[in-house]
């Protein structure tokens, strides 16, 4: 009994060497994945700057294309206004008051810095209008070292008894809201907000990020996608109340004979 007493602190003992052993091993395996990841992540950086590089260059090719593009949709009246409206995300952003004001846009503008890893700016262009003196309202996005972005818009510059900080009544979706001193969430419910400066709370901002990315990767991309379904949908409209007029009169026909 006294020499199995004398045992147990021997295997007591190789216990503790073999968890500080386990311990050592999987320290030295956690410091090896981290060299391999810190490699890796050296990889992606070398990749995202290969893919700015590539971005930027056919930035330049498209250029000329986006002229070209421009120039041709000058001579489709209401182009602009007709395929921001006809779009499913950004037209629900637009009160009926904020769509009398988009009649006047004559173009849309998505400009990446020359350098387009700092930003990239949307500017929309009006003509004159009873609404601002503005013919251009820009919006700047400029990324920044530590992982930020620098956001800076136009101040709008409403004629008298217009725009948001002077009453101006806006109607969304049958809800008519009219305010002699409008406050912060009425004017909120106007496309134009965007370009106020006022970012409250995070979900603002990244409704703001979302409204930016939309127009620059969606909209600006391929505004003709939008422009078209407008008239699609019209067309399938005149389309089916022929189709029914003619099936009625068929009916009569039949019921005639």
């Amino acid at each position: 009994m006294v020499a199995e007493k004398g045992k147990k602190p021997k295997i007591a003992e190789k216990t503790a060497e073999e968890a500080e052993q386990i311990g050592s091993e999987l320290l030295q395996s956690i410091e090896k994945m981290q060299e391999v990841q810190d490699e890796l992540e050296k990889i992606n950086e070398e990749a995202s700057d290969k893919v700015l590089e590539v971005e930027q260059k056919y930035n330049e090719i498209r250029k000329p294309v986006y002229d070209k593009r421009n120039a041709i949709i000058k001579s489709i009246p209401d182009f602009w206004p007709t395929a921001f409206l006809s779009h499913p995300v950004l037209s629900d952003l637009l009160t009926e008051e904020d769509q009398k004001i988009f009649k006047h846009l004559t173009s849309l503008e998505v400009e990446d810095f020359k350098d387009v890893k700092l930003g990239y700016s949307i500017s929309f262009n009006f003509g004159p209008n009873p609404y601002f003196e503005d013919t251009k309202l820009t919006k700047t996005f400029t990324f920044l070292d530590e992982g930020t972005t620098k956001v800076t818009a136009t101040k709008i510059k409403w004629k008298e008894g217009m725009g948001v900080p002077n009453g101006v009544c806006h109607e969304k979706k049958g809800n008519k809201r009219c305010h002699d001193n409008c406050n912060d969430d009425h004017e909120n419910e106007s496309f134009f907000s965007w370009f106020s400066g006022n970012q409250e709370n995070e979900d603002v901002v990244e409704l703001h990020d979302e409204v930016a990315e939309i127009i620059r990767e969606d909209l600006w991309t391929n505004p003709l996608t939008y422009f078209n379904n407008d008239a699609d949908e019209e067309e399938f409209e005149e389309n089916g109340t022929d189709d029914s007029e003619d099936d009625e009169e068929d009916q009569e026909d039949d019921e005639g004979n």
